[in-house]
């Protein structure tokens, strides 16, 4: 269809793969933009947005998909639609593709729905494919080239129905045309044109927030400096949201004894923590309570063997030489408790401390269990904690007889209280499901039995969640707004540089048993692709500390390796004026270091 009001070009595209970039992550779709004639501007750092869903076999093994060709076109009805050729992870022809190709539909381009696979031939592969509007048909035409090199096309009634794609017929002429750009190592599906409005909204979504200017006003009125701390300075986003920030004022210059006009100057207060916080810990969680901090994490310097907690007044003090880890529990064959104690969270349910972690006996192969403050209890002290209960389903039966369950965590909403673990069956086999997210629901009174059935809430079916021979998902963990109920996830190699954030939501009221329910994220909310120089974020916590500032926290490593140290991580969550959640606002992003300083006239009388 024909453009109105032409402001834009988008480029869809998909990456070679190459250097630390897997297969897995450049098999999917990729954009850049372009205002005019100028070159494109990769989104998403350059990092996929589309990726493949895989197929689950009848023995419930996950098979890996990836895609090539993509083509993005305008539908009659002013959406997009975007095809593509699926192949497997490796790149190479997939049989079960064969004569297809994969079908997303957007609105806005932030929003994709995948729709399936629309069945063009029964014999040949789809080497590459384009679609147009035929408004003489009143049909789009699918123009494809096989994997011999000869042209055909099928006719298609409704984009709503990949059913009506009539049989294909062999064709002459059709060009396929491949924009040549300057991104290096891309491989180019097509271009469109886009409107101003698109095109603004495709690219606030899909870039980066950034700070872009700072609002202070021109004066204030005072007698005395707490009148002037009151003052706040205000960041403008790149996305036009809004946070008020507080300003360390330098009084030098003025007196507040003598009425007149002033000036002063001001630095703008934004606290951060370097990466590394603590080196050789994994999963992290920091856990607020009665005015102290309390640090806990999978403690890979111990050989992931322990419990260990800190405990500090400030955020600070818990990574400051001279901090004292307590031992809460240590190995104990006699009880089970062996190795891998791992991921454990604090969660209060009902003004009960608890932690959740995963722990093993002499065989290998974690299992959720939970442990219980006592009453007027210390956390630090291990004789005030109950014995662990490996967590039971609702007919008492321990959660699983057959698999692994590890990463255990809690959130409430409404009236209803939640827990969500990862699972995993066959683990190291050909029969290797993956480990996947389960939800179910418990009882505040007994939070150590289910209240009902697991209900199979994500899989690993995007190449970035198969990163590194690595089949996850993991460690969720919840942030729980006004609005909705955020899980984040990791996804990929726990211990690798591929290890990522991916995200799922529901707004309150939810029915969080059903899958369908929830959205799931298509591309990584955070990956080694976001921060700079933090490599394999992944299996995160929030927290609000005593000033209300939500903080998230995750393990990452210093270096681009297969295999490193984990390491502690931590920077603010940010949160748009939609209150929708941003992960990865750190530092000069957040406070741009030459918009950090203000002046201000202060009139005293």
């Amino acid at each position: 269809m024909e453009e109105e009001n032409v402001w834009g070009r988008i480029l869809i595209y998909t990456r070679k793969p190459q250097d630390d970039y897997t297969e897995s992550l450049s098999n999917s779709i990729h954009f850049a933009y372009s205002y005019g004639t100028e070159e494109f501007n990769f989104l998403n750092n350059n990092y996929g947005i589309l990726f493949a869903p895989a197929t689950v076999d009848s023995d419930n093994v996950i098979h890996e998909k990836g895609l090539k060709n993509p083509y993005i076109f305008r539908t009659v009805e002013g959406e997009y639609a975007i095809i593509a050729v699926r192949i497997l992870e490796n790149g190479k022809e997939d049989e079960a593709s064969r004569g297809h190709l994969l079908l997303w539909t957007s609105s806005d381009l932030i929003i994709f729905h995948y729709k399936g696979l629309i069945k063009l031939h029964d014999s040949h592969y789809v080497k590459q494919a384009a679609c147009e509007y035929d408004r003489q048909k009143e049909k789009y035409l699918i123009h494809w080239q096989s994997e011999d090199n000869k042209s055909f096309v099928n006719e298609w009634e409704n984009i709503k129905r990949i059913e009506t794609v009539s049989d294909s017929v062999f064709e002459s002429g059709f060009l396929f045309l491949h924009p040549e750009v300057l991104i290096e190592g891309i491989v180019t599906g097509n271009e469109i044109s886009v409107d101003e409005t698109t095109m603004s909204a495709f690219r606030n979504c899909w870039t980066p927030v950034y700070h872009k200017k700072t609002n202070i006003p021109q004066s204030v009125t005072a007698s005395a400096s707490e009148q002037v701390e009151a003052v706040k300075a205000t960041l403008v986003y790149s996305n036009d949201s809004t946070v008020e920030k507080n300003v360390k004022w330098d009084y030098s210059t003025i007196d507040f004894s003598k009425t007149g006009v002033y000036t002063i100057k001001g630095e703008i207060i934004s606290e951060n923590y370097q990466f590394p916080l603590a080196s050789g810990y994994a999963d992290p969680v920091i856990f607020p309570w009665k005015s102290k901090y309390y640090f806990i994490a999978t403690n890979d310097n111990k050989n992931d063997i322990g419990i260990f907690i800190r405990e500090a007044d400030t955020v600070n003090a818990l990574f400051t030489p001279g901090y004292k880890e307590h031992s809460i529990l240590d190995l104990d064959e006699e009880k089970g408790f062996c190795q891998t104690f791992w991921a454990p969270e604090f969660h209060v349910i009902r003004e009960e401390v608890y932690i959740f972690f995963a722990v093993s006996g002499n065989e290998w192969g974690p299992q959720c269990h939970i442990m219980k403050l006592k009453k007027g209890g210390s956390i630090l002290k291990p004789e005030d904690w109950s014995v662990p209960e490996r967590v039971r389903k609702s007919d008492g039966s321990f959660l699983s007889t057959k698999g692994i369950t590890l990463d255990m965590t809690y959130f409430k909403s409404g009236d209803t209280s939640c827990v969500v673990w990862s699972y995993r069956e066959n683990i190291g086999t050909s029969l290797d499901t993956g480990s996947m997210l389960y939800i179910a629901t418990i009882s505040e009174a007994d939070p150590m039995v289910l209240t009902s059935e697991p209900v199979l809430l994500s899989r690993p079916l995007y190449g970035w969640e198969n990163g590194q021979g690595t089949i996850n998902n993991e460690g969720p963990y919840p942030l729980v707004t006004k609005d909705s109920v955020y899980i984040t996830y990791s996804g990929g190699a726990a211990c690798g540089y591929t290890y990522a954030l991916g995200l799922l939501s529901i707004p309150h009221g939810g029915d969080f048993l059903d899958r369908n329910a929830w959205k799931k994220a298509n591309t990584p909310v955070l990956s080694y692709y976001s921060i700079k120089n933090v490599y394999g974020p992944g299996h995160n916590s929030f927290f609000a500390d005593y000033d209300g500032t939500v903080w998230i926290m995750y393990h990452g490593e210093e270096n681009l390796v297969p295999f490193g140290t984990r390491c502690t991580a931590m920077h603010k969550v940010y949160f748009s004026n939609e209150r929708i959640p941003c992960f990865d606002l750190v530092k000069d992003r957040e406070l741009n270091p030459k918009l950090s300083r203000v002046t201000m006239e202060v009139i005293v009388k």
